[in-house]
């Protein structure tokens, strides 16, 4: 199990509520699980976003298949507006 940081900008910290919050989680998919259970609006707002893991894109890898270093920070990036 790893333990991180991760940050939230634009929407995503609207919907969470705070900037940043430490995580335990092994992969990306349940880090997501694990901060979006409850916050219905976070939830929404992480199923439109890209993350980034130690400043590394996910891309369209499967969440499952990021795995989590211990002491990595996990970016939530909502769609940004604009060009």
């Amino acid at each position: 199990m790893a333990r991180g940081m991760i940050r939230y900008w634009a929407a995503a910290k609207d919907a969470a509520g705070v900037q940043e919050e430490p995580f335990d989680a092994e992969n990306l998919a349940e880090l997501v699980v694990n901060v979006t259970a409850g916050r219905d609006e976070l939830a929404r707002v992480a199923r439109r976003s890209s993350f980034l893991v130690d400043g590394h894109p996910v891309g369209t890898r499967a969440h499952e298949t990021v795995v989590l270093a211990d002491g990595a920070t996990v970016e939530v990036l909502p769609p940004f507006a604009g060009g």
